[in-house]
């Protein structure tokens, strides 16, 4: 069994543990994009300081609102 230990003058040292974030989002979505449509992103994610998944998460949320308002989904 492999250990996260390491030897640091006479003294062993444990390896530190990534604390687990219990409000993390876990779930992980893959699509494929066009040069044009990254290039687009990279923009809006300069402009506004938002990482391209947050704003990928905002445009999801305003698809599902408006579908909402639609009533297109029971």
């Amino acid at each position: 069994m492999q250990q996260h230990q390491k030897q640091y003058r006479g003294e062993l040292k444990q390896k530190a543990k990534r604390r687990r974030d219990d409000s993390a989002l876990n779930n992980v979505v893959s699509l494929r994009i066009s040069d044009q449509e990254k290039r687009e992103l990279e923009k809006i994610s300069k402009s506004s300081a938002k990482k391209i998944s947050e704003i990928a998460r905002e445009a999801i949320e305003f698809w599902i609102a408006k579908r909402r308002r639609l009533c297109l989904d029971v």
